[in-house]
């Protein structure tokens, strides 16, 4: 049986430690962290394995918009 290719996105930031956390929108509860930023791609890879294996029945199809960044004064 042949793979099914899925594209997803991630959304990247790093935290008060100096880790980076990841996180996939589209996927509840889809998300890791890492010291390095290689080793959050990996970690992520690997969430997002065990998220669809979860999900394997209604793995949602994905409409990235865009990321903006808003700035407020306070």
């Amino acid at each position: 049986m042949e793979k099914k290719v899925y594209d997803f996105t991630a959304i990247i930031e790093k935290d008060e430690d100096g880790y980076y956390v990841g996180s996939v929108p589209s996927l509840r509860g889809c998300y890791t962290q890492g010291r390095t930023m290689d080793e959050l791609l990996e970690n992520i890879k690997e969430a997002i394995e065990l998220c669809l294996e979860v999900e394997k029945d209604e793995i949602p199809e994905e409409h990235f918009i865009g990321i903006q960044k808003i700035q407020v004064s306070v």
